[in-house]
């Protein structure tokens, strides 16, 4: 394995980790929705990695457009001898940006999805700002497939740019090397905080870590770009 692809792999790792850690809405609506319906650990577990999966697919598809472009971009025989530095400065350019927006989105407390437990057993998804007044009809009423689909929509953005570099270097294996971490790990992250709430444990407290989610994820490339860019990573 090249030193880029390693590079690569661990800040998949790192993004699909961090990016799940940082957001609730990546495990609780599973404890939630098992709470009122009864279901057990494995229900729970099945639904969290179709979910898993659906969030999962849907940020490797739009990086395999990025890649697409990588890819066609590679063809050109005046780009042969600076693709791979491309890639590294596209890495940089996007964390940087990336970072740079999820804090001033964290600092403005934008609109952000919570879900809702009635004492019926239903479950409801809203959007709202901090302190900001909720009415009934804000509130969508969440099954599982309706919990689908919201995975489905929402993808990690960080993941995308990865796929741009192994693409850029006409490399399947690395390509496919980062689809596999990526799911493994996020997957793997999804049901490790499932079924610790599901067993009554909380590993960490990390509502205060939710606003700042995608500036961690941007940090993440940013810090891979620069070490391809400036340290020969």
């Amino acid at each position: 394995m090249s030193p880029e692809l390693e590079v690569l792999a661990l800040t998949a790792i790192s993004v699909s980790f961090l990016h799940t850690i940082a957001g609730p809405d990546h495990y609780l609506p599973f404890l939630a929705l098992a709470k009122a319906r009864g279901w057990g650990w494995g229900r729970t577990v099945f639904w969290t990695i179709v979910c898993g999966c659906g969030h999962v697919w849907s940020s490797v598809l739009l990086g395999l457009g990025g890649a697409a472009i990588g890819w066609s971009l590679s063809k050109l025989s005046w780009l042969e001898s600076v693709r791979g530095g491309l890639a590294g400065w596209v890495l940089l350019g996007f964390g940087a940006a990336y970072a740079t927006w999820g804090l001033f989105r964290a600092r403005q407390d934008h609109v952000h999805k919570h879900f809702d437990l009635h004492a019926d057993g239903s479950m409801y998804v809203y959007e709202h700002k901090h302190g900001a007044a909720l009415t009934q009809q804000e509130r969508h009423k969440v099954t599982p497939w309706v919990m689908f689909l919201i995975f489905l929509l929402g993808p990690c953005e960080p993941m995308i740019p990865l796929l741009y570099f192994p693409a850029a270097k006409n490399s399947w294996t690395g390509m496919t090397l980062l689809v596999v971490v990526y799911t493994i790990c996020t997957l793997a992250t999804m049901i490790l905080m499932v079924t610790a709430g599901f067993y009554g444990f909380s590993l960490l407290k990390t509502e205060k870590l939710e606003r700042y989610m995608h500036a961690i994820g941007g940090l993440s490339v940013l810090l891979c770009g620069a070490g391809m860019v400036f340290m020969g990573w």
